[in-house]
């Protein structure tokens, strides 16, 4: 038996109940119209009537797209929920398409991007002492990729930028928050055995972790995730 949930707008007015089918129904739909992951405020936005149902409905639905035979999976990533094929169907699903796959990144590239994750926020000095080498022309790759954004300034002479991870990083690596990254000694997990093996700054990287100062942009209305690089970096 179905139970349904009641709720009242903000000016009163009942708006009708919905089952736990219904609510998962809709959010199956949802979800799959869009191309990005939506964060669960916008999917109480979306189901204002039935917010006690929508975790229960997303619960239900990771079961159903469990089990065996499925093409499509139902995955927390980005700091929201996104429909998505699954891996190992991503080679015959990308022949339908005419568009070229993402280049990959580099072995240096990787390295940075490794670097600013576990350090965040990080200045480009500050980045070159890790990884040893000039690393300006790598972190505006990553810009342009829109895997690194530019955060602010760090409160210090010279006020240089300071560089975070993005959106784009979660989806691409798989990862619910910044926070859901594992261990330094993990990091093969996410960035591959030869970026781990190649990055020997580990130790340092935990030692130079560091609360930074962050002087805001001055222009506040600019999205730090929809920035081109500055000709200087």
């Amino acid at each position: 038996m179905s139970n349904k949930v009641e709720t009242e707008t903000d000016n009163g007015d009942e708006l009708p109940g919905l089952s736990l089918e219904e609510v998962r129904a809709g959010v199956e739909a949802v979800l799959y119209a869009s191309g990005d992951p939506i964060p669960m405020r916008s999917l109480k936005k979306v189901f204002p009537e039935a917010i006690d149902l929508i975790k229960q409905a997303l619960s239900s639905l990771q079961e159903i797209y469990n089990q065996p035979g499925k093409g499509l999976q139902l995955i927390e990533v980005a700091g929201g929920w996104q429909i998505t094929t699954r891996p190992e169907y991503h080679e015959r699903v990308g022949r339908l398409f005419d568009s070229p796959r993402p280049s990959r990144l580099s072995i240096q590239a990787l390295e940075t991007l490794a670097v600013i994750a576990y350090r965040q926020p990080a200045t480009v000095p500050q980045i070159m002492e890790l990884r040893g080498v000039r690393s300006a022309g790598v972190v505006r790759t990553l810009l342009e990729r829109k895997l690194v954004k530019i955060v602010g300034r760090k409160k210090v002479v010279g006020h240089p930028l300071l560089y975070g991870t993005t959106k784009e990083f979660l989806v691409r690596f798989g990862l619910k928050d910044v926070k859901d990254l594992p261990q330094l000694k993990d990091m093969s997990e996410v960035f591959g055995d030869e970026v781990a093996q190649h990055l020997e700054t580990l130790e340092k990287l935990d030692e130079a972790k560091e609360e930074a100062e962050i002087e805001p942009l001055q222009d506040p209305e600019t999205s730090p995730d929809d920035q081109t690089p500055p000709p200087e970096i």
